[in-house]
């Protein structure tokens, strides 16, 4: 059978247990915590007053509504940030139940993914309402902001599928990965705009999906209008071509898990 059609004969059966593991990752995730889920609006609505009041001084004048501009970005880099770091980790804190039952092993890997996916769906609430508090213009193209959110999506899995692999057999991949993750949210344009920077760097920040995806998203939501085709093809491909190397790569080496966990 092809390795296409087991993954997504496997995904069909075991969606009900997909469904279960993202409650329990969002459980977990607010255990203890007596505002719970509240956090999925109070977190990126007190990170964006925070940075805001840092950085607006500075970028005030060459973008408007520095709120919305800082939060969208910042909104669409923690998703994949938080879902790729939370697929790393998926493999290993999950091995008791792996000792014990057989479930795809994909499927920790996603549920970390989609859990994280549905506080960033839950968090758009706070950019809508920052909008309406700023006096943002709202538009029908605004919509198109999922565009960008579905290759996205492609990317985070995976990446995710990849850095879950090599997280099993290397440990330090996880400190290693915390270093990339800062280098690339200061490689994504988030608090400032990408005309501040040199144009011998700026190859740079247009090799880097993610800030492909964050330009995109702010284009339907501050501009009001369809994502740049050219930086969205990128995106896509540079998507679709993660997701096979992290498929190929994790199906292959998925069974010698169970000896490093």
């Amino acid at each position: 059978m092809k390795l296409e059609h087991r993954f997504f004969l496997n995904f069909s059966k075991y969606r009900f247990l997909l469904t279960e593991l993202i409650k329990r990752d969002i459980k977990i995730k607010y255990r203890n915590s007596a505002l719970g889920i509240v956090w999925s609006f109070l977190n990126p609505l007190l990170m964006m007053a925070v940075l805001t009041f840092i950085f607006s001084t500075f970028f005030q004048k060459s973008i408007p509504n520095y709120p919305v501009y800082l939060l969208t970005g910042r909104l669409i880099f923690d998703f994949f940030s938080g879902s790729t770091t939370a697929a790393m980790r998926s493999i290993r804190s999950n091995s008791s139940i792996m000792k014990k039952v057989y479930v795809p092993k994909y499927i920790y890997s996603l549920s970390a993914i989609l859990s994280n996916f549905v506080n960033f769906l839950i968090s758009l609430i706070v950019l809508v309402l920052v909008m309406i508090v700023t006096g943002a213009p709202f538009s029908i193209f605004n919509l198109a902001a999922i565009i960008p959110l579905i290759p996205l999506f492609i990317l985070t899995v995976g990446v995710g599928l990849i850095l879950a692999t090599a997280a099993v057999f290397f440990r330090d991949f996880e400190y290693l990965y915390g270093v990339f993750t800062t280098l690339l949210m200061y490689g994504s344009a988030i608090f400032y705009p990408i005309s501040v920077i040199p144009a011998a760097y700026k190859s740079i920040f247009l090799a880097n999906p993610v800030f492909a995806a964050i330009s995109g998203f702010r284009d339907a939501i501050i501009l009001g209008q369809m994502p740049e085709i050219f930086p969205l093809i990128y995106l896509t491909v540079f998507a679709v071509v993660s997701l096979i190397i992290g498929v190929i790569i994790f199906y292959k080496l998925q069974d010698k898990f169970i000896l490093h966990v």
